[in-house]
């Protein structure tokens, strides 16, 4: 679902920016309300968490590979807008370090899976759990759901932004000059990929993790006051102490690290995304055509200063290494973005307001 530079117009790129931007500015201001500067490691864990989870490639019947994103299960622990900052730095991450996904699409990227992904799959969640014990095992399940319909309505609205440039922009002989693929084309194989196998995926990974919690860690389900609506909350339990929250955050690093490790089980899938193509892949036959289209070649590699390019630096001579190293790489830069992103937005805060209160200062 990482669409690269080059299958969208530069119109369509700015038009997508312009959709991301508001979320963006208000996801800062709603972040330091919501997440709390105790809980930014969490922050910090469910980003990576994501880059992790985007590393896992799943092959789909067509030949082609999907993988799942993440963003609805920082939204049911964090909210909303936090899954808007953690899935964007993961996105800007892969894209700026790793060339998955383009500089020009970072906005179109992150429109789908930081931003529709999270608020539908979040609004699902939340329409299944009124009156829902945080216990419930109902809720887990609710969890999942979530992520499979966020997932899908995302993988649908990267199928639209594909499907649409062909119609949209196009020589006067009907020549593509961008994707060439049409909404006949691009929607069947986005829905298959998503629908049949990266969504169960999501489904099983978002409700394994709340289950999880439900019983180990049930304070981390608190952390989002609207997990708590129609809650009776009691005394605290031992993992609300300073302690616990110091083993949350340890046992969420040593889970990530498993992941890290496991990442080269991403390579097993063969093939690649459906619309990720390097413009020497693509199928001109399949899409009738005689050449790359002139805006694709154009605006292809627009970022070519990626360090670790497909998640590897040794020119595919060693790839586990290379997705070994990538994946440490990347959560030790996420860890520090987020960190970064939210000390900015504090003292942007600080700035505006001339004063911030010790007891009430947020992230």
């Amino acid at each position: 679902m990482h669409i690269p530079d080059g299958y969208l117009s530069p119109q369509t790129c700015g038009a997508m920016y312009v959709v991301a931007t508001p979320f963006w500015v208000t996801a800062a201001r709603r972040v330091r309300r919501t997440v709390k500067n105790r809980h930014v490691p969490m922050l910090a864990i469910m980003a990576a968490y994501c880059f992790l989870v985007m590393m896992f490639n799943v092959p789909i019947p067509d030949g082609t590979t999907a993988h799942a994103v993440g963003a609805v299960l920082v939204a049911v622990l964090l909210g909303p807008w936090a899954a808007v900052i953690a899935v964007s730095v993961a996105l800007a991450t892969q894209a700026l370090f790793f060339g998955d996904g383009g500089v020009l699409t970072f906005g179109a990227n992150c429109v789908n899976m930081a931003i529709v992904m999270p608020f539908v799959g979040y609004g699902v969640y939340l329409l299944l759990t009124r009156r829902m014990s945080l216990t419930t095992p109902r809720r887990a399940v609710a969890a999942g759901l979530g992520g499979y319909i966020g997932l899908n309505v995302a993988a649908l609205c990267a199928a639209t932004e594909f499907g649409l440039q062909p119609d949209l922009f196009h020589r006067a002989d009907g020549t593509p000059l961008y994707a060439p693929f049409h909404l006949a084309q691009s929607i069947p194989a986005m829905l298959l990929a998503h629908g049949l196998v990266a969504g169960p995926v999501e489904f099983v990974l978002t409700a394994g993790v709340i289950a999880y919690l439900q019983r180990a860690n049930v304070s981390l389900l608190q952390i989002n006051p609207d997990n708590l609506r129609g809650e009776r909350v009691g005394a605290p339990s031992p993992d609300d102490t300073e302690d616990g929250k110091v083993s949350s955050w340890r046992w969420g690093v040593i889970a990530l690290a498993v992941m890290a490790v496991l990442t080269p089980l991403g390579l097993l899938a063969p093939g690649g995304a459906f619309g990720e193509d390097a413009p020497a892949d693509l199928d001109l036959h399949e899409y009738h055509l005689s050449a790359v289209p002139s805006g694709l070649r154009h605006y292809a590699g627009f970022w070519h200063n990626a360090l670790f390019n497909g998640y590897d630096f040794r020119h595919d001579a060693h790839p586990t290494v290379g997705y070994l190293v990538s994946a440490a790489v990347g959560m030790a830069v996420i860890a520090s973005a987020v960190f970064v992103v939210l000390g900015l937005i504090r003292a942007t805060q600080r700035r505006h307001s001339g004063r911030t209160s010790p007891s009430r200062a947020l992230v």
